[in-house]
């Protein structure tokens, strides 16, 4: 299957994959009709490319199950990670609704499900749907507060602070309704989006743990203290 591209995997949803769509449920009966019959999904693959800088738009993405890395890179071959993209967490709305090539790269970090609407369907619900509309509105308004915490993540110079700050952003219950209390990552998807090695992301978790913020279990991390992910500056607690 991994020597097939993203397109070529392309198949009709399962109705759980279906019912994994938050926005769906949300739209009159007629709408969902019509619009759950044009839904696709793929099988992405570890390092797959869901989208790449300066191609087309041609779907409005989401993720039904994986993880999936947002990320850009300049001339020198440096890269900057944006966010991470859990179940439940769909994308690219901006550059759907203009219409312009995508300024970023999405990449597969583990064996993932993503689903794709059509940009033109995109475009009729907008036209057709308020319901659509305001959900379209409670994201791009999340996303906007996302991306300034992202910023500000950058200028945190503490590892620590920083694995906090990634996992709250995961946790965004708006964005990623897909995720609830149990975050299913490894350290090393986490370092892979925090910047960090494996060792220090564990470093990091130990001590959100030992902190009371958050629960190591068996495949995954369970968020105790959302707020205190989101604004306790751990580094500073260290220092005292």
């Amino acid at each position: 299957m991994s020597e097939l591209t993203l397109l070529q995997r392309q198949r009709n949803p399962t109705e759980d994959e279906l019912a994994g769509i938050p926005w769906l449920r949300l739209l009159h009966p007629q709408h969902r009709f019509r619009v759950q019959s044009e839904i696709k999904v793929t099988d992405a693959m570890p390092g797959d490319y869901v989208c790449r800088v300066g191609r087309p738009v041609t779907y409005w993405f989401g993720v039904v199950e994986g993880l999936l890395k947002m990320s850009s890179g300049n001339e020198q071959g440096q890269t900057t990670t944006f966010t991470g993209v859990p179940s439940g967490g769909w994308f690219g709305e901006g550059t759907a609704l203009k219409r312009e090539p995508y300024r970023y790269n999405i990449q597969a970090l583990r064996r993932s499900v993503v689903a794709g609407l059509p940009v033109d369907t995109f475009d009729w619900l907008l036209d057709n749907s308020i319901a659509f509309n305001r959900f379209l509105m409670n994201q791009l308004n999340e996303r906007l507060a996302q991306f300034i915490a992202a910023r500000e993540i950058d200028r945190l110079g503490n590892p620590d602070d920083r694995v906090a700050r990634n996992l709250a952003s995961l946790f965004n219950p708006v964005l990623y309704p897909g995720v609830g209390e149990v975050l299913r990552i490894t350290q090393q998807e986490l370092a892979y989006l925090v910047g960090l090695s494996r060792q220090r992301v564990n470093e990091a978790l130990s001590l959100l743990q030992a902190q009371g913020c958050i629960r190591i279990e068996y495949g995954g991390l369970r968020v105790l203290d959302l707020q205190a992910l989101r604004t306790r500056m751990f580094s500073q607690e260290a220092e005292t």
